[in-house]
Formats: C-alpha cells, structure tokens, sequence
C-alpha cells in the first residue's frame, strides 16, 4: 500500500526519475485491485438500484488513476535505459505488450544513468 500512496500522492504527475520494479509492480498490484473493487461495488449498487449510474463511479477512478499509471511506467522505463516515449511500442499488437512486460521486469541500470541516480542505492548521510 505504501508503494501505491507513493505514486499517487508524491509523485503524480512525475515523469522524470527513475522507479524501482518494486514500486512499479506493487502500484500495478493494488491498483488492480481497487480497480476491480470499485468495479465490483459500482455494479452491486447498480444491480441493487436498477440504475448503471453507479459505473460512474469506477469511471471517475480511471480517469483519476491513468496520469500516475503513465508517470509510474515512464519511471519505470527510464530506470532500464530507455526513454519514456517508448511506452508507445504497446501500440505494436501482441508483440509491442509482451516486449514492455519484459522491460518493466528486467532489473534497472546500476548507478546513475542519464534519468537520474539508481533508487536502489542506500543514501546514507555520514557527519563527521
């Protein structure tokens, strides 16, 4: 759950950076889980009211959700090396979806590359 209030709230909109496949795939995890929640939830009121209104309400989710779902995958990819553009290679049928899986599970650059320093790295601050 932390992972996901981290994209949500701290980083909304943020495109730049680098994101750890941790926090990328624990966001995709709860957010699927909302997703399917509200989904649920929305069409029990629906079914219980006779009105699909209530969809309205998983709609609103969505369109809330998708800039930090981008942020998130740009992150992600600018962690391997890769520019966030790269994200449109989804639009490939078939291939195009399998090959950005692959890249957001392949483990991120060591150190720092062009997107930012490595997150997996301990900052640790040393006072003398």
């Amino acid at each position: 759950m932390e992972w996901y209030l981290k994209v949500v709230r701290d980083n909304y909109a943020n495109f730049s950076g680098r994101a750890r496949r941790q926090e990328y795939w624990m966001f995709v995890l709860f957010n699927l889980i909302f997703a399917f929640g509200i989904a649920f939830i929305a069409g029990l009121l629906g079914q219980m009211t006779d009105t699909p209104a209530f969809m309205g309400l998983y709609m609103i989710y969505i369109l809330g959700i998708i800039i930090p779902s981008i942020a998130v995958a740009v992150r992600r990819l600018h962690d391997v090396g890769k520019s966030g553009w790269f994200y449109l290679i989804a639009l490939i049928p078939l291939i195009g979806g399998i090959w950005l899986i692959v890249l957001f599970a392949t483990e991120g650059d060591r150190g720092q590359n062009m997107y930012g320093p490595d997150p997996k790295e301990t900052k640790t601050n040393v006072t003398v």
